[in-house]
């Protein structure tokens, strides 16, 4: 079914006003108001290099701001427990299936209300807690969720890790380049005897080989779930190798490279359960998302969803992916030839893995503030085998996809690899403090505010 085979109707209805603008906000609660402006000049003022954040279109954000919100939706469409949802299944529906098209998937839940819970109800779909999980080691570039023993899928379930920790014993990636062992990943899996292995991270800057996983899994029989949170995007530009032909289950955040709203989805292939033949993967995940976790959902995030989807069915949108990754394999480039060390030694997608220790002996807490203050937002992250403690490590994660949303290009990228190399050589250590001159984060800052200002790149739905 294409998307446009279920489009209720194609009238366009008479315009009517509610929440597309701040007027109201800003007479019931000037306080909220004020920082929501301010958040909106932050936003616009910066370049923003979190490779999980992004720009949304308007469309997306006055989506979520329909009555869509005041009503509530239990269940599923055509099987709600309150009456007055005929419109809400006729948006969940459209939202639906515009996922399998975009996809190319058998079936889509789009309820969760974000990875994490996307990630949860396939744990309660596939799993009994105490099963067993392979997933990415967090510090070597994987997520909370695929086994960290502080999070819900380390505590209810036993765990296994492929990265790179000589302390904890963690293999599975190179120690020398830090990309991935696939030998050595099915090593640990045929030793392990996983029920359930998960491909993806949130700091991995290489392809995810899904072939690959699922030849592991299929090997020790088990399922296979790829977490595309970070790459889907760059999935549907044909960029990134694509889980959905090896990957029993698929699932995502929203909110990242596909320029959605905060929300989650679901993909999963129409097959039987492993434990009951009798049961099936959908009918799994659907029951895993509402009753099991969550009761009514959001239906105007649903409706946003539905948004994004229609707008990534473009081909503006692929154009969009593939520049993605043009933008982060110019900033690696820039940066490699600055001198910097980059894990991996470059990206395949579109994030980049500094180590910064390693490349100008500042840890990447400081020098992620420094850049801040110059008008860079970035983040402190751990690199494999990382010496240092977590929430002072030696690494900084940066990426692509929000500059890419406002029209930057390979130019700007080198731009801001230069940036950052004036924003280390602005650092002297001073006993165990990293100082950093302000004059010269002051005059950088000033250069960003230029480039950010320039009417060649507009914030994406947001109009100053």
């Amino acid at each position: 079914m294409s998307i446009t085979d279920v489009q209720p109707n194609t009238k366009i209805s008479e315009f009517v006003s509610t929440a597309s603008s701040f007027e109201c906000l800003r007479e019931i609660d000037p306080e909220i108001y004020d920082l929501t402006v301010r958040e909106i000049k932050r936003q616009a003022d910066m370049v923003r290099l979190i490779p999980s954040e992004n720009y949304t279109s308007a469309a997306v954000m006055q989506a979520m701001a329909t009555p869509f919100c005041n009503k509530y939706s239990e269940g599923y469409p055509g099987k709600r427990y309150y009456e007055g949802n005929e419109l809400v299944d006729m948006v969940e529906n459209i939202c639906r299936e515009r996922a399998k098209a975009l996809f190319g998937a058998d079936h889509a839940n789009v309820q969760s209300h974000s990875g994490s819970p996307a990630n949860m109800a396939t744990y309660f779909a596939l799993m009994k807690p105490g099963d067993k999980v392979l997933g990415m080691h967090l510090p070597s570039g994987g997520h909370l969720t695929h086994g960290w023993n502080v999070n819900f899928s380390g505590i209810l379930y036993d765990t296994a890790f492929y990265g790179c920790n000589t302390e904890q014993g963690i293999t599975g990636m190179d120690p020398d380049t830090g990309m991935l062992d696939y030998d050595e990943i099915a090593r640990i899996a045929r030793n392990f005897r996983p029920n359930v292995i998960f491909a993806g991270g949130t700091a991995y800057p290489r392809a995810w080989d899904f072939k690959r996983f699922r030849e592991i899994a299929d090997e020790v029989d088990a399922y296979l779930v790829a977490d595309i949170a970070h790459v889907n995007g760059l999935i549907i530009g044909g960029v990134h190798p694509d889980p959905v032909p090896y990957a029993d289950v698929v699932t995502s955040t929203t909110h990242k490279a596909i320029r959605g709203p905060r929300g989650g989805f679901i993909l999963c292939k129409n097959r039987p359960m492993k434990d009951d033949p009798s049961a099936s993967l959908p009918d799994r995940i659907d029951k895993a998302v509402f009753p099991t976790l969550q009761g009514g959902p959001h239906n105007n995030t649903i409706a946003a969803l539905a948004v994004c989807f229609a707008e990534a069915a473009t081909e503006e949108f692929r154009q969009y992916a593939r520049q993605i990754v043009a933008n982060a394999q110019a900033l690696a480039r820039e940066l490699t030839d600055l001198g910097w060390h980059l894990v991996t030694g470059g990206t395949d997608n579109h994030l980049i893995l500094v180590d910064v220790m390693k490349s100008v002996k500042i840890p990447g807490k400081p020098f992620a503030k420094a850049l801040y203050t110059a008008g860079l937002e970035t983040n402190f992250n751990s690199v494999p085998n990382d010496p240092r403690k977590p929430f002072s490590p030696s690494g900084l994660r940066i990426g692509t996809p929000a500059t890419t949303s406002r029209g930057f290009k390979e130019t700007e990228m080198v731009q801001i690899a230069r940036w950052m190399d004036r924003v280390a050589k602005a650092c002297k250590k001073d006993g165990k403090d990293y100082i950093f001159d302000e004059m010269v984060l002051g005059d950088i800052r000033s250069e960003v505010l230029a480039l950010c200002t320039d009417p060649r790149f507009p914030v994406p739905g947001i109009d100053i």
